[in-house]
């Protein structure tokens, strides 16, 4: 669905490229999320794919059309709905509707049936009169979504869609996402809630700096690394001669009961278990690899994602 091939992208004032000589596959019927820290170039690509940004001739192909040779018929295949709400809050919810329907060019004989489409799929039926500002936050992200649906799209852009709302409306959000993507849609989903990704995506990219650091499923990415976290509870406190061995060890972090290697190989795992048996260091547990998504986040990038 998505190709990219050594994509590079500088602001006009911009001091460093926010895409530097970027390559990535998104399948077709992915459900596929893009992460990153703030800055890391996200928006900036999306705003490439989606054709609101230039991007250099022969870099970039969607469903096999390059841009930006064959810009209006990729947007007219695809949608965006953006983290910021977009659309009139005067309006109701079935007058905003009707009106990106005729921003989109779609046939008058059409639009009640995309209406309704999107009506239903976004569970705002019963809310078709209402004022869009008078609408809940879970409603409003609703029909945020709604909007994006109305083009019937085969590539879904979806940046942070769920936050700022409650439970109750994360789940059905997410779950209308599923749905759409089984019918057939590819997805590409921005998030900073790592529990929502890992539920939700086959696949994920994690960027920074404008740069694809990994791309995978969550098991490849889990447990294919080959440095991984290293985490030793302690089943007793470490003497002052067992300290001063394992503050030799460069990369051993030690707080309180427990031992920490951020970055650990095969190698050193195996050192560092035999390292403790010589001084009679007894760990209480062993963790070894990465248990979710936000832990290698962190080990990839030095950032948390909700900074």
């Amino acid at each position: 669905m998505i190709q990219i091939d050594g994509l590079s992208f500088r602001y006009p004032r911009g001091e460093n490229d926010a895409i530097s000589k970027l390559s990535l596959r998104v399948r077709p019927g992915s459900l596929f999320g893009l992460l990153g820290p703030n800055g890391s170039g996200k928006t900036t690509l999306i705003s490439i794919l989606t054709g609101l940004l230039p991007s250099p001739p022969g870099r970039v192909q969607i469903e096999g059309k390059p841009l930006p040779a064959r810009r209006p018929e990729i947007q007219s295949c695809s949608a965006l709905v953006p983290q910021d709400y977009a659309f009139y809050p005067r309006l109701s919810v079935a007058e905003n509707l009707a009106f990106f329907a005729g921003a989109l060019a779609i046939p008058a004989a059409d639009t009640g049936v995309r209406m309704q489409e999107a009506l239903s799929v976004s569970g705002l039926e019963p809310f078709h009169g209402a004022r869009a500002e008078r609408l809940s936050g879970g409603l409003k992200r609703r029909l945020n979504l709604a909007i994006g649906l109305l083009n019937r799209p085969r590539l879904l852009f979806l940046d942070e869609p769920t936050v700022g709302i409650d439970p109750q409306s994360r789940h059905f959000i997410l779950e209308t996402i599923r749905r759409i993507n089984r019918r057939g849609a590819t997805v590409v989903y921005t998030s900073h809630n790592m529990e929502e990704v890992e539920s939700l995506c086959d696949e994920i990219g994690v960027l920074d700096n404008g740069r694809l650091l990994v791309q995978g499923t969550l098991e490849q990415l889990l447990g294919g690394s080959e440095s991984k976290q290293l985490v030793v509870g302690l089943a007793s406190p470490l003497t002052a001669e067992q300290s001063k061995a394992l503050a030799a060890r460069p990369g051993l972090e030690i707080a309180g009961s427990e031992l920490c290697v951020p970055s650990c190989s095969a190698a050193d795992f195996h050192r560092l278990m035999a390292l403790l048996a010589n001084h009679g260091i007894e760990p209480s547990r062993v963790k070894y690899g990465y248990g979710n998504l936000e832990q290698l986040f962190l080990h990839l990038t030095g950032h948390r994602l909700r900074d």
